[in-house]
């Protein structure tokens, strides 16, 4: 696992951690947008990108949601394919409700962490 994986996993984390009780909660769009968020901090990570995909596509399995399962499964793909060379869009959000190559604005709290992750990765 890179540094940057590493550094990043207590963030992306939170974020899981948030999304499942959200989900136990019944809260299943708080429980998607917890996702997303983790998606953004992860997505420069192959490990997270194609984790997090994962977690998404098994909410979607749960909410019986074809257009995001199959969504999902085409986006674990890319992201195997894509993050080793830096093919991820940054910012996208990850879900099938946006196109999977669309880069997307980052929020500041996001790219904070992010910025601080890889400043303790060199």
């Amino acid at each position: 696992m890179s540094n940057f994986s590493h550094n990043i996993a207590p963030y992306i984390k939170r974020e899981m951690m948030r999304s499942y009780r959200a989900q136990k909660k019944g809260d299943i769009a708080a429980a998607f947008r917890h996702l997303e968020n983790a998606h953004v901090l992860g997505q420069e990570s192959t490990y997270w990108h194609v984790k997090v995909h994962y977690l998404m596509l098994c909410w979607a399995l749960r909410q019986r949601d074809f257009k995001e399962i199959t969504g999902q499964l085409v986006r674990i793909i890319g992201a195997v394919c894509l993050t080793a060379i830096d093919g991820a869009p940054i910012g996208n959000t990850g879900g099938s409700n946006v196109h999977a190559l669309k880069v997307m604005p980052i929020s500041a709290e996001h790219a904070e962490i992010i910025l601080k992750t890889k400043s303790l990765s060199r």
